[in-house]
């Protein structure tokens, strides 16, 4: 009886084995690139965000300001991959000195400057394709659902990080941020107060992070502290005063 039970489980091991090579994942699991932050890593499957996967994020409501600390976030998760970074972009307009303090330096980045939003496509496209890279970066207005799948699928390929900031040059087009795409996650970053000190100066930046959808998990709000000179975030020292807040779950988009 326990060398039929072996058996089976043999045969039914060979067997998703070749499913998930059917559907292109293979045998092995996906790594992930945790936060290191409890309360965030325990909503995103396998403990951080997935790599061979895309990752969106937009600044919340208050335009230019929100949409550097998006740069800032994604800078932050990209300092902490191995290896070069590729970015992608129509305006050359980063400032290198917040990026380095966010801990991603300009001598790991090549920048790709584009003329429209097609070419950015396919140069990010083409970097996920490429492979061996620490992360690929886009600024895109729009976020076409096709678009979005074929890059999802060349990060798949590769099993590089993908990461994209919605940066929109009118208030109407931020619109666009809600309808759907094959991102593994959506995040929206908003411009908090700085951190509170006994002296007077200024504290460490401070940023709300909402995670607004996750494949196969659930999202929330966590109040943070900005990226430190290694791209470690933190939580808040006041997200403790607002528990309901920070477990407040949004829809599956």
């Amino acid at each position: 009886m326990t060398a039929s039970v072996a058996t089976s489980n043999a045969v039914l091991n060979e067997l998703r084995e070749k499913i998930a090579s059917l559907e292109g994942v293979g045998s092995r699991r996906r790594s992930v690139l945790p936060f290191g932050v409890g309360e965030i890593d325990a909503r995103l499957p396998g403990g951080g965000l997935a790599y061979g996967a895309l990752h969106e994020v937009a600044g919340g409501g208050n335009g230019a300001i929100d949409g550097a600390a998006a740069a800032l976030f994604i800078g932050g998760i990209a300092a902490r991959t191995t290896g070069k970074v590729v970015w992608c972009l129509t305006r050359f307009d980063l400032f290198f000195p917040a990026l380095a303090q966010a801990g991603l330096h300009p001598d790991r980045v090549i920048f790709v400057e584009c003329d429209k939003e097609e070419t950015v496509l396919a140069s990010f496209e083409e970097a996920l394709r490429y492979g061996g890279l620490g992360a690929v970066v886009a600024e895109l207005v729009r976020l076409p659902i096709t678009a979005s799948r074929r890059l999802q699928l060349a990060a798949e390929k590769s099993g590089t990080l993908g990461l994209v900031i919605r940066r929109w040059r009118r208030q109407t087009e931020a619109s666009d941020f809600g309808m759907p795409t094959a991102a593994a996650t959506r995040w929206r970053i908003s411009v908090l107060p700085s951190e509170p000190l006994p002296v007077p100066g200024i504290g460490r930046a401070r940023w709300l992070a909402e995670l607004m959808r996750v494949r196969a998990g659930e999202g929330g709000e966590f109040f943070i502290g900005a990226c430190d000179g290694k791209g470690r975030i933190c939580l808040s020292s006041d997200a403790a005063d607002r528990p309901d807040q920070t477990r407040r779950s949004f829809a599956q988009s």
